[in-house]
């Protein structure tokens, strides 16, 4: 072999380990850049998922203040409603006081309009109820102040204002008798 066929094989050798060398290199250098730009996609993509984590975890935060507050309102009402029914059952108490006063007051009067009435014969009116006014149904005496001054009728009388039944007629609640309510 010749000297310079040798030397060309080497020389050809040479070359082409340097192009693997050259090559090498250059991938080498793509690869780490390509795998830089991977580890930033990475980077961004947790630094997103960690964005994303971060709003959802602030949402689930106001929708608990929201909850929170919304339970105390819903508190607040029901103590408002409670005081409202307090008060209005005081209310309810004291007019109800009011109405037994003024009965109690209305009775009175009506017992000293009797006493001062000269038509009203007290011995035969013992059938009334003296807090309402009203004739005691447990009692035998019929009393019917629809009559006119000093006519009375008797126990064994008919009712007049009886129903077709015979049944006295007790549909009404006011007696004709000049102030005098039953």
């Amino acid at each position: 072999m010749e000297t310079s066929t040798i030397v060309w094989i080497i020389v050809g050798i040479i070359v082409v380990v340097a192009i693997i060398v050259f090559a090498y290199f250059a991938t080498s250098r793509q690869r780490r850049e390509a795998q830089v730009e991977s580890e930033r996609r990475k980077a961004a993509e947790l630094r997103k998922s960690a964005y994303e984590t971060d709003v959802a975890a602030r949402e689930r935060q106001a929708d608990a203040a929201r909850t929170q507050a919304a339970a105390k309102q819903a508190e607040a009402d029901a103590l408002k409603a409670q005081v409202d029914a307090e008060r209005l059952a005081s209310e309810s108490a004291a007019r109800e006081s009011d109405a037994a006063n003024l009965r109690a007051e209305t009775d009175e009067q009506l017992r000293k309009a009797d006493a001062v009435d000269p038509d009203v014969d007290l011995d035969t009116d013992r059938g009334l109820d003296t807090d309402r006014g009203r004739i005691d149904t447990d009692r035998d005496v019929d009393v019917d102040r629809s009559r006119t001054v000093g006519e009375r009728r008797t126990v064994d009388e008919p009712d007049l204002d009886a129903d077709a039944d015979g049944a006295p007629d007790h549909d009404t609640d006011t007696d004709t008798a000049p102030g005098r309510r039953i």
